[in-house]
C-alpha cells in the first residue's frame, strides 16, 4: 500500500517477490552495510510494473529476487566514494535512478530457491557484467534473456553495463527522492512492516 505520494513499500507477502537489499548487509561490493533498514520502496510506476514482472517470472515458474530499489542520496554518495566509476555509479552530484525510484537491482529464482546463474554477482564491474557478454555459457546466456524477457514486457529497460539492472523509460525525467521524503516514507513502512507481523 502506499506510504507516501512518492513511493509505495515492497513487501514479500505484498509483491509475491523475495527482497535481500544488499547494502542493507555487508554481502555487497563495499564489503560495509549501507542501510540502516532492510525496507524496499519503489515510486508509484516502477512499483505497478514490478507486479506485471511477478506475474510473468511466474509465468515461467520462477519468482523475483530484489536486491536494491529505492536508494537514498547519502547511500549513493557512500557508493561513489568506495567506487568512482560511471560506467556502474552513477555520480551523486547528478543523482542516480535509484534515488528517483525507478530502478530496481534484481534476479530470478527457481522453484527450488536457488538464484539462476548469472554469469557474476550483482555489482561485479567488469566486462563480464555487460548484458550480452559473449563469453559466457549458452544457460547463462538463457537466463539473463528469462530475465530480459520479463523486465521489458513490464515497461522497464535494461542497463546495458549490468545484467540486474532495470529501470523505467526515460528515468532521468522523474524527480529525485529527497531525504526528508524518504524518512517519512521509512518511518510509515517500519510501522507498516511492524504492523503486519502476527502477535
Amino acid at each position: 500500500m502506499p506510504v507516501h505520494p512518492a513511493l509505495i513499500h515492497i513487501t514479500e507477502q505484498s509483491h509475491d517477490v523475495l527482497i535481500e537489499l544488499i547494502y542493507a548487509t555487508e554481502n555487497n561490493f563495499t564489503g560495509q552495510v549501507i542501510y540502516d533498514h532492510p525496507l524496499c520502496f519503489l515510486h508509484p510506476q516502477a512499483e505497478a510494473g514490478l507486479r506485471r514482472a511477478a506475474l510473468a517470472a511466474r509465468g515461467f515458474g520462477l519468482r523475483l529476487k530484489i536486491l536494491d530499489a529505492f536508494r537514498p542520496q547519502e547511500a549513493q554518495e557512500a557508493l561513489w566514494a568506495v567506487a568512482p566509476n560511471p560506467d556502474y555509479i552513477a555520480d551523486p552530484a547528478k543523482g542516480s535512478n535509484h534515488t528517483r525510484g525507478v530502478a530496481v537491482d534484481l534476479t530470478l529464482v527457481g522453484a527450488d530457491g536457488q538464484a539462476l546463474d548469472m554469469g557474476t554477482p550483482v555489482d561485479t564491474m567488469t566486462v563480464a557484467s555487460h548484458h550480452f557478454h559473449a563469453a559466457h555459457p549458452a544457460q547463462i546466456q538463457v537466463n539473463r534473456m528469462l530475465l530480459l524477457t520479463v523486465m521489458l514486457e513490464s515497461g522497464f529497460v535494461h542497463h546495458p553495463h549490468e545484467w540486474w539492472h532495470y529501470q523505467l523509460p526515460q528515468a532521468g525525467q522523474f524527480a529525485l527522492i529527497d531525504s526528508h521524503d524518504f524518512m517519512t516514507c521509512l518511518h510509515a513502512g517500519s510501522h507498516a512492516a511492524a504492523g503486519s507481523v502476527a502477535p
